[in-house]
Parts: C-alpha cells; structure tokens; sequence
C-alpha cells in the first residue's frame, strides 16, 4: 500500500490539532495504520508568537521538514499539525515578507509532497492555550498571508478548506479518507491498528 501525507493547515486556534487526531482516528477505524505529525513550533527553542525573529521561523520549517521525513514511512497515512506552507506564513510575517535565508524555493518543492492539505478557517474566537497568542490582529495577519502564498504553492485539486467550526466531535471523517487513500479493497486483511511510535517530537509532558 502506497503512503499518504495529509497536512491540517491555518493560523493559530482553529482546532487543527483535534482535526489532526479526529482524522488520525478515522485512518485507523478505515484498517489503515497512521502517524501523527506534532506541531513543531511548541518545541523551538527560540520563541514563538509575537516575538518570534527569522531565525526561530526558520527552525520550525527545518523542523518541520525533519519530522516528516523521519515519520513518513512509519505507517500508511502521515497526519501532521501545520505543514511546510503555513509555517511559512508565520516566516513572511517576521521578516516583512523579506526570504533572507532563501527558503521560498525549498517550501515550493516540498509544498508538492503533500497528497491532500486541509485549511482551517478561523470562524470562532482566539482561545488561551498557555501557548499561543490570543491577539486578534495577529492572528488576522497571518491569514492574509496565508490567502497570498496559497495559491501560490499549494495545487487546488489537493486542498479543501473547512470553518474551524465545523471541527466536532460529530464530524464523519470517512468522505476525507477515502480521498485521500481511495476506498479500501473488499478482500484486505482486518484492520490494522492505530499506531503512534515514539519520535524525537515526543516528551513525558505532553
């Protein structure tokens, strides 16, 4: 069976990380085994948010690169929290617009590896989390960001877009699986389960 990556894409608080994990749950109730890609960010070493410079952008989208490539193979479906093109966005926001470390073409390539994007938009109020930024202008900006570069490096045949809103937990995932994957098979072994194998991303406190 051929591996899949799907990538939950927006700015800030728009429920990625419970679409992430809903779908991942949806995978494995298909008979596929999944991995779950975290959001890279929460791990920087050098700030995130509001304060964040050029350098602490540009770990998250190494890191990003990083995580996917050790997690790739590990099952049939890839799920990550955020992609290369959306930690972008929050790039572009530091640094004016500016590319002082030539990345646009690396984020252009690998935008091209990802199978199915999912962009969430932000219909619902900006949430504490202890994390991330609860600024409404802040999180405004990088949405025109993203409405720019979009279009740019990200196939329309591979993206749908959702309102955060409509993450619950009565959203039937199935019609997005099957998409991603095709339907399975009649005749295939029983499903296989869930998987979530430790990774370097992995920490005791989350």
């Amino acid at each position: 069976m051929p591996h899949h990556k799907i990538a939950f894409i927006g700015s800030h608080s728009v429920r990625k990380t419970n679409a992430v994990h809903s779908f991942a749950g949806a995978v494995g109730r298909s008979g596929r085994s999944v991995e779950v890609g975290r959001e890279v960010v929460r791990f920087s070493p050098l700030g995130l948010n509001e304060g964040a410079t050029p350098e602490a952008q540009l770990w998250a989208i190494m890191a990003q690169i990083q995580q996917e490539l050790e997690l790739r193979a590990r099952a049939d479906v890839l799920v990550t929290d955020r992609a290369v093109i959306d930690n972008f966005a929050y790039f572009l926001r530091v640094t004016g617009g500016e590319d002082p470390f030539d990345v646009k073409p690396l984020v252009a390539r690998w935008s091209q590896t990802y199978d199915l994007f999912v962009r969430l938009r932000p219909d619902i109020p900006l949430k504490a989390d202890g994390v991330r930024s609860t600024n409404d202008r802040f999180r405004n900006d990088i949405e025109k960001i993203l409405d720019m570069i979009i279009p740019r490096h990200v196939d329309p045949t591979r993206l749908v877009e959702l309102q955060a809103s409509q993450v619950t937990e009565e959203f039937d995932w199935a019609g997005l699986v099957d998409r991603l994957c095709g339907p399975r098979p009649q005749g295939e072994p029983e499903p296989k389960p869930v998987t979530y194998a430790p990774t370097l991303w992995d920490s005791p406190s989350n």
